[in-house]
C-alpha cells in the first residue's frame, strides 16, 4: 500500500537571521534538560558574507564594492550579498530582480563553487585541530565542541583566546574574516555569533544564558517564524523573555505538541543537544527554478524524471534508500504546493521514484505554468526493501526523453560566460568574466595578488579564451589560480 500525502507549503522561517539559526540548530525532540556544561565550551564559527568575501578577495577591483553573489537569470534569488549591498537592502533568498533595483551598482557574480570548496576545507581542517568533534552545517559553518579537544577546564578568558587566536589564523590563511561565539549550549553559541558578525567574537558566559536570549525578539528562536510570532503575539509576547513566561502547556495547546515544547525549553535556555561529526542526512533532493513558466507535459514530465534520476544518484552514493517521494511545485502566482507518496518499504531504485515523481506531478494542474519544480527523497535507511518493482521494471512510456542539453535550453536562457567566472587568455593570462552578451565577452585580468587589472573585450567565440580550472584540492586552498 502507498500513502500519499497533499499539502500547501507556507514557510514559516523565510527571515535571512531565523533560516540560518534554523539551519544550525535543527531542534529535535530530545535533549531538553537544563545545560549540564560548567565553560563555554561549544562554538560556532560562520564566514562572513562567505560567497561574497571570496569574490572581493580574488577580484580586487571589488573591494570595498557592493558584491551580490546568486543565480543570475530573470527568476534567480540571492545567495550572498556583501557587506556593502546589505547596506542597500539586499538580502539571501531576495528575488535578484529585487536585488537589481535596491543596488544596480553592485557586481552580480555567479557562484564559483569549487573555490568556496576549497576555502571550506582549509577552514574545517583548523577547526579539526581544536577538537576531533567538529559538525558542519555548511560550507562556512560549524560547531566545535572544545572540550573534546582538551582535559583541562576551559572558563570563558581561555576560550576568547582560543576564537581570537581561530580568526587570526583563518584570516591568515584564506583571507577571510570569521565570526566565533561560544556559550555552553549550540543554540546559544549560535546566537553569539550572529551578535559577533561581522569579523567578532561573543562569549556567552555560563550563568549569562538567560540575560542574553530574554531581551532578543522572539524571532531570534528558531522555528518562529512570520506565522508563528503572529500566534504568540496574542498572548502578548514580543522577546523570548516573553515566551519563557507561557506556560509548557499553553503553548502545547497554541503550537502542537512537538513545537510547543521545543520552543518552552529554547526560551528558558535549555538544550542538551551534543555536538555530532556525523550528522544523518534527513533527506536528499533536487529542484530547480526556470527562466520561464513551463506548461509542456511533456517537458515537465522530462524535468521531474532527471530530477528523480539524480536525487536517486545522490541517494545511492550516500549508501541510503528512502521510502516517501515528494513533489514541490511553484505555480505562475508563487502559490507553492507539495505531493509525497509513501512506499511500504525504503527503495534505492530510480525508476521507483521516477514513476511516483511522475504519478505526483500528474496531480497538480499545471496549465497556467510552473516556476519551479523539485523532487525529494526523505525517510532514509540503509537497507532496501528487494525487487519492490520488479514487476514494472521494464514499463515505460516508451517515448525517447530530450538530453540534458535538450532540457537546458528549454528552460534556461544559454549562459556560457557567467558573471565571475574565472577564464584564462592565451595572450593576457588569467582573469574572470566581467559581463557578455551581444557575441561578446568582457574580461577584467586580475587576482587576488594583484592590483585591479584591464579590461578587454573579445568574441564569444575567441579561441584564445576558455574557463580556467580551479585546483580544489590545493594546499594552498586560499589562493586563486596563478596568473
Amino acid at each position: 500500500m502507498i500513502e500519499t500525502n497533499a499539502s500547501r507549503v507556507d514557510s514559516d522561517t523565510s527571515h535571512p537571521f531565523v533560516a540560518g539559526l534554523e539551519r544550525a540548530c535543527g531542534i529535535e525532540q530530545g535533549g531538553r534538560g537544563v545545560t549540564t556544561r560548567r565553560d563555554p565550551t561549544v562554538l560556532h564559527l560562520d564566514l562572513d558574507a562567505f560567497f561574497a568575501a571570496v569574490e572581493q578577495r580574488d577580484k580586487p577591483s571589488l573591494r570595498g564594492r557592493p558584491v551580490v553573489v546568486g543565480g543570475l537569470g530573470p527568476r534567480g534569488v540571492v545567495s550572498t550579498a556583501s557587506y556593502e549591498a546589505r547596506e542597500y537592502g539586499v538580502r539571501s533568498a531576495m528575488p535578484i530582480s529585487e536585488a537589481r533595483a535596491r543596488c544596480p551598482h553592485a557586481a552580480y557574480l555567479g557562484g564559483r563553487f569549487p573555490a568556496y570548496r576549497a576555502v571550506s576545507r582549509v577552514v574545517m581542517d583548523q577547526l579539526h585541530t581544536l577538537s576531533p568533534l567538529v559538525e558542519p552545517l555548511s560550507l562556512d559553518e560549524a560547531f566545535v565542541d572544545l572540550a573534546a579537544g582538551s582535559d583541562a577546564p576551559l572558563p570563558a578568558d581561555a576560550v576568547r583566546a582560543l576564537g581570537e587566536r581561530l580568526r587570526s589564523t583563518i584570516r591568515e590563511r584564506t583571507g577571510l574574516t570569521a565570526s566565533v561565539g561560544a556559550a555552553t549550549s549550540k543554540t546559544l553559541a549560535k546566537i553569539a555569533s550572529e551578535m559577533a558578525k561581522p569579523d567578532g567574537l561573543v562569549i556567552v558566559e555560563p550563568g549569562r544564558e538567560i540575560d542574553v536570549l530574554h531581551p532578543l525578539p522572539v524571532r531570534a528562536l528558531p522555528g518562529v517564524g512570520p506565522a508563528t510570532a503572529a500566534r504568540v503575539a496574542r498572548l502578548g509576547v514580543r522577546t523570548v523573555g516573553d515566551l519563557a513566561r507561557i506556560t509548557e502547556a499553553e503553548l502545547i495547546d497554541l503550537l502542537g505538541e512537538s513545537h510547543g515544547r521545543s520552543l518552552f525549553h529554547l526560551a528558558h535556555g535549555r538544550d542538551e543537544r551534543r555536538v555530532s561529526s556525523e550528522r544523518a542526512s534527513k533527506s536528499i533532493s533536487v529542484e530547480d527554478t526556470f527562466d520561464r513558466d513551463i506548461t509542456d507535459p511533456a517537458l515537465l514530465t522530462a524535468l521531474v524524471t532527471r530530477m528523480a534520476e539524480k536525487v536517486t544518484e545522490r541517494l545511492v552514493r550516500a549508501g541510503h534508500s528512502g521510502r516517501t517521494i515528494t513533489l514541490k511545485a511553484r505555480l505562475h502566482d508563487f502559490t507553492t504546493y507539495s505531493r509525497s507518496a509513501t512506499l511500504p518499504g525504503p527503495t534505492d531504485d530510480a525508476r521507483a521514484v521516477v514513476r511516483l515523481a511522475v504519478q505526483l506531478l500528474q496531480e497538480i494542474d499545471t496549465s497556467n505554468g510552473i516556476r519551479l519544480l523539485g523532487v525529494g527523497v526523505s525517510g532514509l535507511s540503509d537497507w532496501v526493501q528487494d525487487d519492490l518493482f520488479a514487476a514494472v521494471h521494464d514499463a515505460g512510456t516508451g517515448d525517447p526523453r530530450p538530453g540534458e542539453e535538450d532540457l537546458d535550453a528549454a528552460v534556461h536562457a544559454e549562459r556560457r560566460w557567467v558573471p565571475g567566472m574565472d577564464v584564462v587568455h592565451a595572450v593576457h593570462g588569467a582573469g574572470w568574466v566581467w559581463g557578455s552578451g551581444l557575441s561578446r565577452v568582457t574580461v577584467r585580468f586580475e587576482s587576488a595578488g594583484t592590483p585591479p587589472g584591464p579590461v578587454r573585450t573579445f568574441a564569444s567565440d575567441d579561441a584564445d579564451l576558455s574557463p580556467a580550472e580551479w585546483p580544489e584540492m590545493s594546499d594552498e586552498a586560499g589562493a586563486p589560480p596563478a596568473s
